[in-house]
Parts: C-alpha cells; sequence; structure tokens
C-alpha cells in the first residue's frame, strides 16, 4: 500500500465509473486515480477494461454512469477535442494515421497552425523535424507515412501527441512495435516530458517496461479495479497474481515429433524500395508438426518474409515450395486454397474490417477461397453458426454475441478473431506474424497452448515475435534474421539469449 504521507495529488480521478455493452460491462463502477506528474502504469489482461477506460479519458468514449474528476472538478468529456482543450491526449494501441499522407500532415491533422488564413507549411515542417529528431527518426517530414514501417508510424503517432499542449498524455501500448533503441529514446522522452510537469497513462504488457519507467501502478481484472502501489513496492509475481486472480495459466511446453518437410524455401529474394533488399537469398524448411520461431528486431525482414511465402509481396528470385509443390506462379488466393494461412501482423488495418461482425469477419477467409459463384449463395445459416461458435469456443473469444462488431471485443479477443479467420480455411501450414503483439499475459497463454495444439494436430507452425523469452519458450527452432537474411538456425536446447541477440544485430 502507499504510504498516505506520500500521497501526492491526483490530476484525474473516477467515481464508480462504468460503460455497458450489449451483453458486456467493460467498467464496473470503477474508482481510478491518475497522480499528478508521474508515470501512471495500467495493466490488466485483455477485456479487463483499461482501453475502455482510456477512450472515456480521452473523450472517445462517454460512460454509462459515475464521474470523471479533473482536478477535483467534474468534467463532461464527450470528443477527443474536448479532452485535448482540458489538456488530455492518447496514443492508442491501434495506429490512427494516415498512410496517404505525408509525415508532416498526419502530426498536425486538426491541429494545423495558421498565418494570414493558410496553413503556415514552413513552420509546421519545422516543428515536426524537430519533433521527428526528438523521437530519433531520421524521416523527412514530406516522405509518405505508408511507405514507413509500423515502428516508425507507432513514432509519428507519439509526435502527433507531443505536438499538442497536453498535460496529461496517455499511452496505450506504445512500444509493442518498436524495436529495443526507439524503446530506448521514448523513455527519454518519458523522462523529459516529466520533468515538464506531464502526467502519463501508460499501458503495457511487457512486465520489464513497466518496472523501469512506472512510479505507480493500478491493476484491473475483468472490469473492476483491483489494487494499486507504487513500483518500487511491487514485484512482478505480485503483479501477475493481481491480474489473473486464481485464472492464471502456465504454458507446458511439449514439442511434437516433426514429420516430412511440407514447406521449403530456397533463395527468396525481394528488393526493398529505397533500394537493398526486403529479403536476401532466404532459405529455410518447414516440417509438419514442427514450430518455428523468427526472431529479429523491427526492419529485420519477418514481416517481408511472411509476406513474400503468402504471395502478398512479389519477390524476384527464389521458390516456395508446399508439399512438393513450386508456388512461385500462384496468387494469394491460389496458396491458401493450396493450405498456406497468415495472420497478420497489422491486425486493425490487415486482419479485420471494423464495419463487420465478430463472425462475418471469421468467415471471410473461407468465404473467399469457395469461388465467386459459390460465394454468391449464402452459408447455411445453421452451419456457419456452428462453426462461429465452434472456433470462438476452442479460441475461448470473450463474447456474448458473435453478430456483435468486432470493434467491440477488446484486442487480444480481436487478435484471437483473426486467428479464428485463419483457421476457418483447414490450413497446413500456419504463419502468425507477431501473433501475441499487444496482448496480455491471459491470452498470450492462450496463443501459446493453440500454438502447441495446432503442432500436435499436424499443422506446420511459423511465428515472428520481438521477445526473446515467447521466442526460446515457444519454438522447436529458431531462425534469427537482419537486414533480410537468416543469420542463425538455432535449435532449441542450442538456443541461447546471447546466441540469438548476437545474430540479430546487422553486421556490415
Amino acid at each position: 500500500m502507499m504510504n498516505a504521507e506520500a500521497l501526492p495529488e491526483a490530476i484525474i480521478e473516477t467515481r464508480n465509473l462504468s460503460r455497458l455493452y450489449p451483453g458486456v460491462t467493460a467498467l464496473d463502477q470503477v474508482n481510478y486515480r491518475v497522480w499528478r506528474n508521474r508515470v501512471n502504469v495500467l495493466i490488466g489482461e485483455n477485456g479487463a477494461g483499461k482501453s475502455t477506460m482510456m477512450k472515456m479519458l480521452a473523450g472517445v468514449e462517454t460512460p454509462s454512469s459515475g464521474q470523471i474528476l479533473l482536478d477535483g472538478e467534474p468534467v463532461m468529456l464527450g470528443s477527443t477535442q474536448q479532452a485535448e482543450k482540458l489538456g488530455i491526449s492518447i496514443i492508442f494501441q491501434e495506429l490512427n494515421l494516415f498512410p496517404n499522407m505525408n509525415v508532416m500532415d498526419n502530426i498536425f491533422i486538426g491541429n494545423e497552425f495558421f498565418q494570414r488564413g493558410r496553413i503556415n507549411e514552413k513552420y509546421q515542417y519545422q516543428l515536426a523535424k524537430a519533433l521527428l529528431e526528438r523521437l530519433g527518426l531520421d524521416v523527412d517530414p514530406y516522405a509518405s507515412l505508408g511507405e514507413l514501417g509500423i515502428g516508425h508510424q507507432q513514432l509519428v503517432e507519439i509526435a502527433r501527441a507531443l505536438s499538442k499542449d497536453t498535460r496529461v498524455l496517455i499511452m496505450d501500448e506504445p512500444t509493442s512495435a518498436l524495436s529495443q533503441s526507439e524503446v530506448k529514446v521514448l523513455f527519454e522522452v518519458i523522462a523529459a516530458l516529466k520533468r515538464r510537469g506531464v502526467t502519463i497513462i501508460y499501458i503495457s504488457h511487457r512486465l520489464e517496461e513497466l518496472m523501469e519507467i512506472g512510479d505507480h501502478i493500478t491493476i484491473f481484472r475483468d472490469g473492476r479495479f483491483i489494487s494499486e502501489r507504487e513500483v518500487r513496492d511491487a514485484s512482478v509475481p505480485w503483479i501477475i497474481a493481481q491480474m489473473v486472480g486464481d485464472k492464471k495459466k502456465q504454458f507446458d511446453y511439449r514439442a511434437a515429433e516433426p514429420g516430412e518437410t511440407v514447406l521449403e524455401v530456397s533463395g527468396l529474394t525481394a528488393l526493398a524500395q529505397n533500394g537493398g533488399y526486403s529479403l536476401n537469398n532466404v532459405t529455410f524448411s518447414l516440417r509438419k508438426s514442427e514450430v518455428i520461431g523468427i526472431y529479429g528486431l523491427l526492419g529485420a525482414g519477418r514481416t517481408e518474409l511472411f509476406k513474400g511465402v503468402i504471395g502478398l509481396m512479389p519477390c524476384q528470385s527464389g521458390s516456395v515450395t508446399l508439399n512438393g509443390e513450386n508456388l512461385a506462379k500462384r496468387s494469394f488466393q491460389q496458396r491458401l486454397k493450396k493450405g498456406l494461412a497468415l495472420v497478420p501482423e497489422d491486425r486493425k488495418g490487415e486482419g479485420v474490417i471494423e464495419m463487420m461482425s465478430i463472425k462475418t469477419n471469421m468467415t471471410l477467409s473461407d468465404l473467399s477461397l469457395r469461388g465467386f459463384r459459390q460465394a454468391l449463395k449464402p452459408l447455411r445459416p445453421a452451419e456457419e453458426n456452428s462453426r462461429v461458435s465452434g472456433m470462438i469456443q476452442r479460441l475461448a473469444i470473450k463474447v456474448s454475441d458473435a453478430e456483435l462488431p468486432v470493434t467491440s471485443l477488446s484486442g487480444g479477443n480481436q487478435q484471437k478473431v483473426v486467428l479464428g479467420k485463419a483457421l476457418m480455411t483447414g490450413p497446413q501450414v500456419v504463419l502468425l506474424d507477431e501473433p501475441t503483439r499487444g496482448i496480455d499475459v491471459g491470452a498470450k497463454s492462450d496463443v501459446y497452448h493453440l500454438v502447441g495444439a495446432l503442432a500436435q494436430q499436424g499443422l506446420a507452425v511459423m511465428f515472428s515475435s520481438s521477445e526473446l523469452d515467447e521466442v526460446m519458450a515457444l519454438a522447436d527452432r529458431i531462425l534469427v534474421m537482419a537486414d533480410g537474411k537468416i543469420t542463425a538456425d538455432l535449435s532449441r536446447t542450442a538456443a541461447t539469449r546471447e546466441k540469438l541477440i548476437a545474430a540479430s544485430t546487422p553486421h556490415d
């Protein structure tokens, strides 16, 4: 517990705050405090209510009941504009940017600087350049945002928040797509903001980050406030126990016996748009019931490899062979029919269609494989409902009705919908690109158990991760990538943290 004599002042406080959705109580009479000029860490499993709370503090959503107090006074936050006028800005877990616009316009959209009735582009350019340099991002403000990787786009999102007169900055999973060096820069920025009097609310599932950057920790579970404590008085076992309660899950790794080779990739090479290579002579094989983990830093080529294998990115040379058949001339749809499936890294941009229901999102891939004429015929409702219900149960998706919008789910449960969509096609090889990015301890455990179960069922699985412990715990074999190349191919027993880190560091 906190020492009463050392209690700082609360800049934000909620009283009996609740948020109800059809069939779901996202927040249940939560009393939550945000301490002024501190890094306030908020943690909990997906579905605990963290993002819902942040959306209400940022004016994205309104409470069903209860109060929000700012500086001790009740406030109504009916829009993000109202929240920003009061000094509350948010960096969302899912990027809210415009890939067809340049970096500078993304930073200042809705917050432009005008001079004599026109946007002062020169001033905005200089300010954008200063913000990007402050974040250690060497990018021209006129560069197209869509040409940047997810990690760099995340830094642009942070720059946009910093461009405003912010008193309270909410960061929802800000490091989920950042490299270690970028995380270090972000932590330096957070320290500088705190020195300037900015209060930070920081959400992350990386416990080592929370212990390093946080001052105060609050834990939610199942839409309720559970406990709070000074970070210096907290321990990782205590945090996990508070997060999961009696639902704590352990991952017990059981390797399956690998079978015959099902996927062979030989000399796969793809040119990058800015010169050099996205993939440089990548060669490996994957066997039935085998789990391969791909480890590498941001920009190493992990996502490009998956897209090259599945047919979403053109490759200038090399081959992809599935069950002895060369897929070089096969389209993405044809490769799906042959038995490849991909769960993309960018859940929001490439994984789900937000305007559609959970059920429709889950059956999209299966529908696309039926061909044009069959796709015109509706699926039998009973059969469709049965398959979707079975997948929801199999993946332990927390939802009361599959007809609800997919956006009604937490990030972790949306990720499970994307997994379900891939498994609906009945694949032989499953490619998972950062499948646990931005999800909590409990949801990660669900994904780990699913990967193990898929291997036990005879599927071949490849997954990428930027978390060393995850790769070492889950993979039978580990491929390390750097600069588009495979720099190490290690068995589970031969892999060490030192070897993986050394192999992931690019060398000239």
